[in-house]
């Protein structure tokens, strides 16, 4: 794939999970842990994987996360996404790599929501110095299981058009995804 054609996609990407998150803003989704969301936004992250390298998909999710921030968000909030979406993309890699014969991208969504929930209680507990909000995991667990399932499912199918696009084939790292 031709330099400008990466980046002019890559940009599009951003844009995609930027309009992502900024939707998913306006729901409103009832969950018992406060904070928690859909991660509609890592959809485009865990497409970034399949189709490009971690670098790529670092650079969606760093611009991603900026950028919301700069719309609908606050520096707590940036603080937060940037620890959850670097543990959230770094897990996600590893276990794709890992076990790229027998993990579906089912299951590296899952992985990464239960990551991201995790870099996400880190930062709480070192922000307020105190360990004890680490009673929350068990509860954002439950419900990164959940989402990271349907952010799966959704990217799976996603990548299923994405493979028919005209351009697939000239993709570097487009062998990683078999359909699962």
């Amino acid at each position: 794939m031709k330099k400008i054609n990466k980046m002019t996609f890559i940009s599009v990407l951003v844009a995609q999970a930027l309009i992502l998150y900024l939707v998913e803003g306006m729901m409103p989704i009832p969950f018992i842990a406060p904070g928690a969301k859909l991660g509609l936004s890592n959809i485009i992250t865990v497409i970034c994987l399949y189709l490009f390298t971690l670098k790529d998909a670092f650079l969606v999710m760093i611009l991603r996360i900026i950028l919301s921030t700069f719309f609908a968000g606050s520096m707590s909030s940036l603080l937060y996404s940037i620890a959850g979406g670097v543990f959230s993309t770094l897990s996600m890699y590893f276990i794709k790599k890992i076990g790229k014969e027998y993990i579906s991208i089912i299951g590296v969504s899952i992985t990464g929501a239960f990551f991201h929930n995790l870099g996400q209680i880190i930062i709480a507990a070192l922000v307020i110095h105190n360990t004890n909000i680490i009673i929350y995991l068990p509860i954002l667990s439950v419900a990164g299981i959940g989402t990271g399932f349907f952010v799966g499912i959704t990217s799976r199918y996603l990548m299923l058009y994405i493979k028919k696009l005209p351009f697939y084939p000239t993709i570097k790292n487009n062998k990683s995804f078999k359909g699962d």
